[in-house]
């Protein structure tokens, strides 16, 4: 997630036990389809001291920013948007595999992007906030509903 604009930047899934070359392809996969960050920042989870991690973040020139040990807050954005997908798309949607599910986060991360509007960004789409998308305005007496996420959202489009 970019914190500034509070864009999903991507998934990454795995099936099974999750070690460091596991690690590194999930964060390779999330970011494969943007631009390699600057930063990133972790927590004190073992997982981020596997040496291939550490290896891979080389390889990127991506620092790395750990958090305050044992302080869950230091991360509210991302604890956040862990609950919002939970609560608003996992506990509605079935998934059979890790490619379903990888397929249905991706739709997801689309529609929140996108279209879901965020009262912390002054009503803007994390798209719009980054000047990837511009408003349009439309005609309330002229509109149609587009479906989301298989049906689970609608939002308004013009028509």
């Amino acid at each position: 997630m970019d914190q500034w604009s509070r864009r999903i930047i991507g998934f990454g899934v795995h099936v099974g036990f999750v070690n460091g070359p596991a690690l590194c392809r999930m964060f390779n996969q999330a970011i494969s389809k943007t631009h390699t960050p600057k930063y990133i920042s972790t927590d004190h989870d073992p997982l981020f001291k596997f040496h291939r991690w550490k290896a891979n973040l080389r390889i990127l020139d991506i620092d790395e920013i750990k958090t305050i040990p044992f302080t869950p807050v230091s991360h509210p954005f991302v604890e956040r948007l862990i609950g919002t997908i939970r609560r608003e798309y996992l506990d509605q949607t079935f998934f059979w595999n890790s490619v379903d599910l990888e397929r249905k986060l991706n739709h997801f991360k689309d529609y929140y992007n996108q279209y879901r509007v965020h009262s912390a960004l002054e009503g803007d789409s994390p798209c719009e906030r980054c000047g990837e998308i511009h408003r349009k305005l439309i005609d309330l007496g002229r509109y149609n509903w587009k479906s989301q996420c298989a049906g689970l959202f609608q939002t308004p489009i013009a028509a």
